[in-house]
């Protein structure tokens, strides 16, 4: 496993970091406790010494089984968590005011809240889980970031940008009190490079590079004929046939472009994030410890050559399957 700093944080974490939204146990159904007890023991043998999770994550249960995990861990391990928005909608809208989503004193609560679910004094880092670039300017979240940090509650703060609008942080990233920001970045959305990859390089703001293999797209596992739980968020994502024809068809072009390249699309898709000195770590989901296993093995091989890179550019994919 390799190691990159975060940001001016000077913390280094694992440039494979464990997703931990699908063992919340919700959104993302099939799995077990025991699964993902297993899977986050194996990622912490493997090297990875950060986890990042969420409230939200089955209304806390993600953070109760990262944090009985951590607690046991024999070296230091780093955990993220988020703040839900206080309305509960995803992605924030323009036009919906900060005190409706977060306001000072429900900051400082849910992260309180959070770490009575881990079982911690402290989160490395907290962040916001959307963000409305209309709120840059507004006191609450920067008195709430500046006192969470004060109380040693919080080491480091940041946020996580809308899915497909990573261009909202780049004036946060430029206020300076904002340690990370977390956005979707893969293959298929190249979108982070045009514009806030270079300006978090250029402000030491760390990069959580999250959807890596966009929500399983880029395993390469779905077809047409891909059934997923109904009230699983995969089966809200790829809604309908039309979304999961795109997905084959961009993923065969993409894989006829990569024949005689070594490794797995997940692997490669995976080495892409890494690729760009920005990133601080990649987090995919790993509920399985096969899928621990083979995420973790990517961090070794490390970059892809900037012919192979050249290739993936041309697949670059301007979707809204988040909304």
């Amino acid at each position: 496993m390799r190691y990159r700093k975060l940001g001016r944080t000077g913390i280094e974490i694992s440039d494979i970091g464990f997703g931990a939204w699908g063992i919340g146990g919700k959104q993302w159904i099939g799995g077990s406790d025991e699964e993902s007890r297993a899977a986050l023991q194996r990622a912490l043998e493997l090297g990875v010494n950060f986890i990042d999770t969420a409230l939200a994550y089955g209304d806390g249960h993600s953070e109760e089984l990262v944090g009985e995990i951590v607690r046991s861990a024999a070296g230091k391990v780093y955990v993220a968590t988020k703040v839900p928005p206080m309305n509960m909608k995803w992605p924030a809208k323009s036009g919906i005011g900060i005190e409706d989503v977060f306001p000072y004193d429900y900051v400082i609560r849910s992260t309180e809240k959070s770490l009575r679910n881990l079982k911690l004094d402290a989160v490395d880092l907290q962040q916001l889980h959307v963000w409305n670039t209309e709120w840059t300017d507004r006191d609450e979240w920067k008195r709430a970031f500046e006192d969470l940090k004060k109380s040693g509650k919080a080491k480091a703060v940041g946020v996580s940008l809308n899915a497909g609008d990573p261009d909202s942080g780049l004036d946060l990233i430029r206020t300076g009190l904002c340690d990370s920001v977390q956005v979707v970045y893969n293959i298929f959305d190249q979108s982070p490079n045009a514009n806030l990859l270079p300006l978090a390089l250029q402000h030491n703001v760390g990069v959580l590079a999250r959807v890596p293999l966009d929500e399983g797209a880029l395993t390469a596992t779905i077809t047409e004929d891909t059934v997923f739980e109904k009230g699983e968020f995969r089966d809200w994502y790829f809604r309908g046939r039309d979304r999961k024809k795109q997905v084959v068809e961009h993923v065969s072009a993409l894989q006829k472009d990569l024949e005689g390249i070594t490794g797995s699309l997940p692997e490669i898709a995976l080495r892409y994030c890494l690729s760009h000195p920005a990133v601080s770590s990649v987090i995919p989901g790993m509920r399985k410890v096969r899928t621990v296993e083979s995420s973790c093995s990517v961090s070794d091989l490390g970059a892809l050559h900037d012919s192979v890179l050249a290739k993936l550019k041309k697949h670059a994919w301007v979707k809204d399957f988040h909304s």
